[in-house]
């Protein structure tokens, strides 16, 4: 491929014996400036389930314009240790406990005993924090005062909103360090057995985790700054994903360049400039694609567009800015003890030679293989529901999803989250009316108004569990009824509310942004292959190849792990990260291939392309498979699900999607693969030069 004369003045400046250490002394006054800035940046705590403008998103709006919003009642589940029935002598000692428990001024009440007398409830009024962190130490405080006063023989336990709320904020107490410390060690492990050096894996990684500090802070002055929501450690993944994969891509064209010449800075050149412009093609790519979720109704997924794309940003810019210059001053003595020289004559990837070999001597056998394990896999999709009540969503589970399962054996099920309707007040009763007869409600009454006197609030318990296909299909038959009172403009919310909102929102954003991260995607790879076949072809791969690791995602969480359901965000998350992360793989082969296909023809193109990038996208490959996999220590399912889908998809897009699947289409169209453009030729029709047979190829 003809070189970009301004791209190698700046590759040869970068990695100048004197450039380099301009280069560093910038990137460490950077580093250092950016980070001073950005000190103490702290992201929104907030965690909004529903869209913003969904009808019990506007209930919670307005549910806190009512006297004593801040105030909110947790409940507090108390049951015998032996499993007998509450007897006198317990229920007197609940009661001297109630003083204790409350503030005073909002005392609590109880107990309130089941009918099968196994189970008393407290109602404990408590100050809610401006967010979840502080509303744990509330909740904290209660649960420690109760472990001190707690009747002997008796179990009590914290449920309700707030306590949920505050448990998975508690739940990721030192999990986000956790995952870093993970993620490193993984990292770590897999550039040693990569490189096979003892020092040479020490200087991406320090790239590498310096950008995803600096990314911590920007994305947390970004969401501070536009109130967007996100998940930290997504982002900590991705920076570290894909980071890594930018430079296991560097290197190893250096490496390779290596083999060729004494010169160790012209050969890191030489790498900077075949290499970047694949980089920067994967970086601008899954970019575009996360930018895309700007569009997304929910707001956590809606807050992930701006600030992985940020992470991203600041990837690439440390592996394409700060890597080479420190790779310039230690030179070639970093690869030690297997140090590449010229006339080594070593022969690397002659494995993934063979292999590309096979697959393009007999392509459609290779190619129905592949289709063949990608329709096994897209199988696992058949009972695949979407959606986790409240206490599937925890890995571990919690104080609260334990109350909340004891309630529900002894009360009816929905009152640990009744369900609130907000309506003017002169027709409040009339939607009480309305409500109190449908089936499945225990009980709906007024429990308050706003210091006007205009809005009136009216509480709704359910007999059904929370987030059950009951529940959920019960808010649609309340809000009919709630908007059938004439005048009382009646709007249903609370917590079951929030997740039938939620997951119309999600099942509205995948549909949205899947096809534009498709359409990215293509447009990309246009550009870049200046083709049309090969674009079309090869997106219809990744699609597939995606919606095979979530149908084989799913089953395993369902089989393996007991996880009935998908979460909300996971169909729509993994589905961007595989096709997105998959394209990286693709650019990095399909690039290599089209670089040799003037020379070579398409075929021996791709299997030179596959002899040299084959060791390096595996590589890439495991250590994104297994960084996103350590994103099951997090606490929650949904991020548990998320990694465990990519993981095994990244797998295998790398292992048999880009080295099975791919070169056989390439063989099969030959080169129709580039119409409307292809490599040039001779004069004469020719391929400009015979196949390299013997050349020296890079790991």
């Amino acid at each position: 491929m003809p070189e970009n004369p301004a791209g190698r003045s700046f590759a040869d400046r970068l990695t100048s014996r004197r450039g380099a250490w301009i280069a560093l002394g910038l990137v460490l006054a950077a580093f250092v400036a950016l980070f001073g800035l950005f000190a103490g940046a702290e992201a929104p705590s907030r965690n909004a389930q529903a869209p913003d403008g969904s009808e019990s998103s506007r209930v919670s709006e307005l549910l806190a314009t009512f006297p004593g919003a801040e105030r909110q009642s947790v409940q507090i589940v108390v049951t015998r240790d032996d499993g007998n029935a509450l007897d006198a002598d317990d229920l007197a000692a609940l009661e001297g406990l109630l003083p204790r428990l409350g503030d005073g001024a909002d005392p609590a009440s109880g107990p309130l005993v089941s009918e099968d007398d196994k189970a008393a409830v407290l109602m404990v009024p408590i100050t809610v924090g401006a967010d979840n962190s502080e509303t744990a130490d509330v909740i904290g405080s209660l649960r420690s005062e109760i472990e001190r006063e707690r009747p002997d023989g008796l179990s009590m336990l914290v449920t309700g909103g707030p306590a949920f709320g505050a448990d998975v904020t508690s739940s990721f107490d030192g999990a986000d360090f956790t995952l870093l410390l993970v993620t490193i060690v993984i990292v770590a492990v897999l550039l040693i057995v990569t490189y096979r050096s003892p020092v040479l894996w020490l200087v991406p990684l320090i790239v590498i985790a310096l950008a995803d500090g600096l990314a911590g802070r920007v994305t947390a002055a970004a969401g501070s700054a536009w109130d967007l929501q996100f998940d930290a450690g997504i982002i900590s993944v991705l920076v570290f994903g894909a980071g890594t994969n930018y430079a296991l891509l560097l290197i190893s064209r250096y490496r390779e360049e290596l083999l060729t010449t004494d010169d160790d800075r012209a050969a890191l050149s030489s790498a900077w400039q075949h290499t970047m412009p694949a980089i920067l093609a994967s970086n601008v790519t899954v970019v575009l694609a996360l930018a895309t979720l700007t569009l997304a109704v929910i707001p956590g997924t809606h807050g992930l567009g701006v600030t992985t794309a940020i992470g991203l940003v600041i990837a690439l810019a440390a592996v394409a800015l700060a890597l080479p210059p420190v790779l310039a001053v230690f030179g070639r003595r970093l690869f030690w003890p297997f140090v590449p020289r010229p006339g080594s004559d070593r022969r690397l990837g002659g494995g993934w030679r063979r292999i590309a070999e096979g697959v393009t001597r007999r392509p459609g056998v290779s190619l129905a293989a592949g289709l063949t394990l990608l329709g096994v896999m897209a199988l696992g999709l058949l009972g695949t529901s979407v959606g986790l009540d409240q206490l599937g969503k925890f890995r571990v589970q919690s104080e609260s999803a334990t109350g909340l399962s004891v309630l529900a054996e002894h009360f009816p099920a929905g009152r640990a989250q009744p369900t609130f309707i907000v309506a003017k007040t002169e027709g409040a009763q009339d939607v009480v009316d309305a409500v109190a007869g449908l089936e499945g409600v225990v009980r709906a009454h007024p429990v308050g108004t706003t210091a006007d006197g205009e809005l009136t609030k009216v509480m709704v318990v359910s007999q059904y569990s929370p987030s059950t296909t009951e529940s959920l299909d019960q808010i649609g038959e309340l809000r009919a009824a709630a908007h059938a009172v004439e005048g009382a403009d009646a709007l249903v919310g609370g917590a079951v509310a929030t997740d039938v909102d939620a997951r119309a929102g999600n099942a509205a954003d995948l549909w949205l942004i899947a096809p534009l991260v498709l359409a990215v995607c293509f447009v990309v790879l246009v550009v870049l292959l200046r083709s049309l076949v090969a674009p079309t072809l090869l997106l219809l791969v990744n699609l597939g190849s995606a919606v095979a690791a979530i149908g084989a995602g799913s089953w395993l969480s369902r089989v393996l792990l007991d996880q009935p359901a998908l979460d909300l965000q996971v169909p729509l998350l993994a589905f961007l990260f595989l096709v997105a992360l998959g394209i990286d793989y693709t650019i990095f082969l399909v690039h290599r291939a089209r670089s040799e296909a003037g020379a070579l023809g398409t075929r021996e193109a791709m299997v030179e392309a596959v002899a040299h990038t084959g060791s390096v996208i595996t590589s890439a490959g495991l250590v994104l498979a297994a960084v996103f996999a350590a994103l099951g220590v997090l606490p929650l399912v949904t991020l548990g699900q998320l990694g465990l889908i990519v993981g095994v998809g990244v797998l295998v897009d790398t292992l048999v999607v880009r080295t099975v699947i791919v070169p056989a289409i390439f063989t099969l169209v030959g080169d129709r693969i580039w119409w409307p453009g292809r490599p040039s030729r001779g004069s004469d029709g020719q391929w400009l030069h015979e196949p390299r047979d013997s050349a020296p190829v890079g790991s």
